[in-house]
Formats: structure tokens, sequence, C-alpha cells
């Protein structure tokens, strides 16, 4: 991209740091498909979304440029353009991850055999001529309810903006044949969906476990590092619009946890180069592994300045919350429906569509939790009263989750 061509206008700074959010967390999930499907396609999308973060970046950094006039205003937007820098970089790192693949830089059979436990599958979808999604909202077709695919991007084939692209699109989105549609779920679901968008059958993919105990350790440990840097990041966010140290603390554990996980991963891929009749197949293993730690210390960048003790800028706290998939920060009501049962019994990722990526106990309670952090719950994690979740996903969802949780909520 020529500098040149972006020239400076006024814009909502809030606005453009929202989208460079969105982005970003889009970007994570396209590069690390591409990867698990092989697939060119999904990888040039990761490119093109990355040169829109360079513009956005651009437009942001000039924005706030134009809006220090004092020496307090610098110090109060320098977290600010940490955040800016930030987003960029996980652009960045995921640019790199889809170049894996569009430059064959190569990638044990291992690794897709392994990613498809580490995340919903994400397909890129055509809409053809005479698809019965013509001409319809994503209301209307229902999908995400009768077959649990949620479309999670569209770039428009008679774009209404200057990219096209529309991030986590609301329930009034109308999809056109020639849309590309970005699709998440699980593969029951993304048959159905896949065909009917395209007219073609949809092909999971398929990979042999490892055969080598250490490449087999090192896969799964990216399979770790890309789950701990994707709740790094979502978590940093939350740190940045809650203000709360200690969810800051948390990114900075988990940033500490990954830069520890890569470092074994080193010495597993180096004992299971000896062993593998091509050792330049690893290359990417080595890439892929590089790419998500750059993801993790951007995490920590975004949650830097709530670390140190900084206010976070109302502008950054009201981007995240304004973001397409918002974050949302809850405590569960005595005797509401949450109260006292595990999160699979209340199946709140059916029910709600939201993902609960950390609880925060009592500081006191029977258990003698003392106010820990439960990052990452699983089915099993058990909720009780006066427990925080931070929970992500869409604004319906986030209202219907808030009514569970006994905490009613407005979520303009």
């Amino acid at each position: 991209m020529d500098p040149g061509e972006v020239k400076y206008e006024p814009v909502s700074v809030k606005a453009v740091l929202s989208e460079m959010k969105d982005t970003a967390e889009l970007l994570i999930d396209l590069s690390y498909s591409a990867v698990l499907h092989g697939s060119d396609q999904l990888a040039a999308e990761v490119l093109t979304l990355e040169e829109q973060m360079d513009i956005l970046q651009l437009k942001a950094r000039m924005s706030l440029l134009m809006s220090a006039r004092s020496t307090e205003d610098a110090e109060a937007l320098a977290p600010v353009l940490g955040v800016v820098g930030a987003a960029e970089k996980i652009a960045d790192a995921a640019g790199d991850i889809a170049k894996i693949v569009l430059e064959d830089i190569g990638l044990p059979e291992a690794m897709r055999a392994a990613l498809p436990e580490a995340v919903e599958a994400v397909v890129r979808a055509e809409l053809v001529e005479g698809t019965p999604y013509d001409g319809r909202t994503l209301a209307d077709i229902n999908m995400e309810t009768e077959t649990g695919v949620r479309v999670i991007a569209i770039r428009q084939s008679q774009p209404t903006g200057k990219t096209g692209w529309l991030t986590n699109p609301d329930r009034d989105a109308t999809l056109r044949a020639g849309d590309v549609v970005i699709l998440r779920g699980r593969t029951e679901g993304l048959d159905t969906v896949y065909e009917t968008a395209t007219g073609d059958a949809y092909e999971a993919p398929d990979a042999p476990a490892p055969t080598i105990d250490d490449l087999g350790r090192a896969v799964d440990s990216i399979v770790l590092m890309k789950n701990m840097s994707e709740l790094a990041v979502d978590l940093a966010y939350g740190a940045v619009l809650f203000d709360s140290e200690g969810v800051a603390e948390e990114v900075h554990e988990l940033e500490a946890e990954v830069d520890a996980l890569q470092s074994r991963f080193e010495a597993w891929v180096l004992r299971a180069a000896a062993r593998v009749e091509d050792p330049i197949s690893l290359r990417g293993l080595v890439h892929l592994a590089t790419a998500t730690e750059e993801i993790s210390d951007a995490a920590l960048e975004i949650s830097e300045g709530v670390l140190r003790g900084l206010d976070a800028h109302p502008v950054v706290a009201a981007a995240v919350e304004e973001s397409d998939e918002i974050i949302v920060r809850l405590t569960v009501g005595a005797g509401s429906t949450l109260a006292d049962a595990t999160l699979a019994e209340r199946m709140v990722k059916t029910e709600t569509g939201m993902r609960v990526i950390a609880v925060r106990r009592p500081e006191s309670t029977e258990e003698g939790h003392d106010g820990e952090w439960v990052v990452s719950p699983g089915p099993a994690t058990e909720l009780h009263a006066g427990d925080v979740i931070i929970a992500k996903g869409t604004r319906a969802g986030a209202e219907r989750l808030s009514e569970l949780a006994g905490d009613p909520r407005e979520f303009e």
C-alpha cells in the first residue's frame, strides 16, 4: 500500500478503533482457518483485510495527532496509540500466518488434524446465482438457530462502504448473490449452509494424527498457544472496557505462559526434526508459533495502560463497547437461572450465542475462592451467586444472557 494514497480526513476515532478491533478479531479467525483448510482463498482474504487495517491505523494515528494540543492531551492519548499499534500487530501476525499457506512454507499434516479441536470451523463461501439466501436478511434465514452456523463477516458484491466488508453483521443484513460470506460453526451445520450457498458439497479437512511423539507435543503446544493468545486479546479489551487491573493482570499471566509454551515448543520441534523425513516441512510450525506469540504480545500492549495505573481513555472504552461483537460484564444474581449450575447445564452458548471468556469469583465464598479468576471456563464450570462473568457476542445475545444471570441490562 502506498502511504501517499491515505490523506487526512476528519473521522471518528471511536468508530475507527471499533472497526480495528472487529477486523483484528476476524483476522485471527480467518488466518488459523486458512491453515486448517490449506485454503489459498481464505489466506488471500486475510491479506486483503491486513491492507485494510493498515489504512485504518494510519487514519487513527492522524486523528489522534490532530487531537493533541498539550502535554496533558499527549499523556491521555499515549495509551490509545498503544491500542492502535497493538491491533496493527495482530493484523501483521495474521498476515504472517496466511503466508504459510500462500507461500507453501510447509506445515505437517498433523497440524490440520489438531486445529479442529482448537476452533470452530471457519469457512469462506461465495453465494451463487439462484441460492435460496439471495435477497434475504439473516433474520429471515434464521441460520444460526436452525443450523448452529453463524455469518461472522460479509464481503459485499455491491458494497455500500469503501471496503465492502461487513463484520459481525446484524439480523437486518441482506445477502446477495456474489457476496462472500465467512461462516463459523460445526461440520454438520456447515454441510447444509455451504451447499445451500454455493451449490457444492462442503469438504471438511481430514489429516492423519502425528506419528512422532515430539512432533505431537509441538502441535499440542501451538494449539494451546493459540487458545491462550485469543483469550488474552479478549481479556485485554475487557480490561480496557472495565478499567480492571485484575483482568489486565490475567493478560500478563497469559502472555508469560505463551512465552513459556513457545520455549518448550522450540525444544520439541528441534528434537522432532531429527526424526522426520523432511525437516523443512517444520518451517511452517515455527512461523505459526512465532506469529501466535506476537498476538499475545499485542494483547499485553492493549492492557498495558491499565497495568500501569493509567486511566483508560473514554474513547477506547466506548469503541470496545460499541464494536459489532461486544464484551459484557454481568453479575450472577441469587436465584437466577445461572446460579448453582454449570455452563453446560444451562446451555449458555446455545441459548444466547455468547461465549463466556472469564469468571471472577467473589472476594470470599464458602469454597474459599478469594476473588480468583477462572479464565477460559469450560462446560463443567459452575456458576454461583455473586460471580462476575465476562462474555463476548452479539447485543441480542448479551440481553438474553443478562436475563439468565439475573442482571438485566439494555445493550443499545
